[in-house]
């Protein structure tokens, strides 16, 4: 993987190119937004927008990071319910149509499957940190179980259960361990955005073990 002093050697993404990938990535999203009510253009455009001032404030590459932005969730279009590592085929693809250099490309998509959320760690690169805190911001809004929640369901196939199982196992120990969010503006901004957000899900799964619960969410479900 392509650590923080490799940037010099590697390069950047030319203004060029980004309005390339730009363009192409929001092209597929209309292109398959009836699959991707979660993971759309608003998604992506939201992510974006956060990690290059997530980047700017870091210190790391905003042009890259805001390109690793625009694709990182292109395994959505591949594979529901899938892994950012599902969509490295059409990720490269786009970079390489888009003009951007291979291994910036490479680069961009190690910081993609870096920043992945069930799998991240403490240290790693700041450019992953950036993006990280921006996708990870959107699931810590305060909107984002009112309004998006169904919609992720919907996108996905999966129940309510393994949804709110799914937050708490991947987040909660990241939350507890201190870097839930790496950059000092997002933990001091949105830190109490992020364990009102977790304590919600945790209370969705204590409350599925509810017999009552239960029978109250197959009539819903049955009207």
């Amino acid at each position: 993987m392509l650590g923080e002093k490799s940037a010099v050697a590697v390069g950047s993404v030319a203004a060029g190119a980004f309005d390339q990938v730009e363009r192409r990535v929001r092209r597929l999203c209309q292109r398959f937004a009836a699959n991707l009510p979660f993971h759309g253009w608003h998604h992506v455009h939201f992510v974006r927008t956060k990690a290059g001032a997530f980047a700017r404030a870091n210190g790391s590459d905003p042009a890259v990071v805001e390109t690793a932005a625009l694709v990182h969730d292109l395994n959505y279009i591949v594979k529901r319910n899938s892994d950012a590592a599902e969509g490295r085929e059409i990720r490269m693809r786009i970079l390489a149509a888009a003009g951007v250099a291979e291994p910036v490309a490479e680069w961009i998509d190690d910081i993609v499957v870096e920043a992945e959320i069930s799998t991240r760690h403490r240290d790693i690169s700041k450019e992953a940190q950036a993006l990280s805190d921006a996708d990870t911001l959107f699931k810590a809004l305060p909107v984002t179980p009112v309004m998006l929640a169904h919609r992720y369901l919907s996108e996905n196939g999966i129940t309510l259960g393994q949804l709110a199982n799914k937050i708490v196992g991947e987040q909660r120990g990241k939350h507890d361990e201190g870097f839930y969010f790496y950059s000092p503006q997002a933990k001091a901004m949105y830190s109490h955005w992020a364990s009102a957000n977790l304590e919600l899900w945790q209370c969705v799964v204590e409350a599925l073990d509810d017999p009552s619960v239960g029978e109250l969410l197959d009539a819903v479900n049955a009207q």
